[in-house]
């Protein structure tokens, strides 16, 4: 399901030049940016959205799917600016030349949380690709999101390692279930399931239950997010001034502050590294 945030217009102005000069017409003074739903359901674009919106007087409207449709809605020229965690599909993207070029932004990584029992005793592990080929012996439930997203191609990466496809066993002990991150742990956790997130939303998450993370650590979880400006050139609709503004916020030092002062229950979700 697709989610927008609308925030509140401030006064318009942007940047050209150098100076703050006035913005467009306020009926054109926003931006689309297709996202994931991680960057949603962590909070984080609640959190630092205002401060961009009021610098800036630019309404930033957040599309938040999985990262598979987010870069599938932006090659269609359905937004200004792409945010999502898929670095070998956002790569791709700016080589067929439907965007301007890929930044680092920030990362966190993925995490496998699952019930007390731990049907398949993985908890403590830092192996994800043995925790998975544990979980697929043991046939304990999994509940993958099944929706080309960044987690789940990150997911589907780790089976491929395994040597096992997980796709197979569909509708069995593997279950996908087509949503977003957090409705896919709502899912997950009333079955028993274990579930693949990232830290972020597992953080944020309310209603984790005796949930625990039960592998962690692991270098192939790490979970890099990347930022691109649509191109103007292939798709003459986007708002490429306002959308590089965006861009260059979040690349600025304000912004990567802003990311890394994010944090829930006092532990910081996102950790920026765009590259000075």
């Amino acid at each position: 399901m697709i989610r927008h945030i609308f925030m509140s217009l401030a006064a318009a102005v942007v940047v050209a030049g150098g100076a703050w000069v006035p913005a467009a017409a306020a009926d054109d003074g926003f931006i689309v940016v297709q996202s994931t739903t991680s960057t949603e359901n962590s909070g984080l674009f609640g959190r630092i959205l205002p401060i961009f919106e009021e610098k800036s007087g630019i309404d930033v409207r957040v599309v938040a799917v999985g990262t598979g449709q987010a870069i599938k809605n932006a090659a269609r020229g359905d937004g200004d600016v792409l945010f999502v965690h898929a670095k070998p599909a956002e790569e791709r993207f700016v080589e067929n030349g439907h965007g301007v070029a890929r930044h680092d932004v920030m990362y966190n990584d993925f995490v496998i949380v699952g019930p007390p029992g731990d049907p398949a005793g993985v908890k403590g592990m830092e192996d994800a690709v043995a925790a998975l080929t544990r979980i697929a012996e043991a046939e304990a439930s999994f509940a993958s999101r099944g929706d080309d997203s960044g987690t789940n191609k990150a997911e589907m990466r780790l089976w491929n390692q395994a040597g096992i496809d997980a796709r197979a066993e569909s509708g069995s002990w593997y279950r996908e279930t087509g949503s977003g991150m957090g409705a896919t742990l709502n899912t997950g956790t009333a079955m028993g399931a274990y579930i693949m997130t990232d830290r972020a939303t597992w953080i944020a998450f309310g209603n984790k239950g005796d949930y625990e993370i039960m592998v962690e650590g692991d270098p192939k979880l790490f979970n890099q997010y990347g930022i691109i400006l649509v191109n103007p050139e292939k798709h003459p609709n986007v708002k490429a001034e306002m959308g590089q503004q965006f861009v260059d916020w979040i690349l600025s030092e304000e912004g990567q502050a802003a990311i890394a002062a994010y944090e829930v229950d006092g532990q910081q979700l996102f950790f920026p590294n765009a590259e000075g």
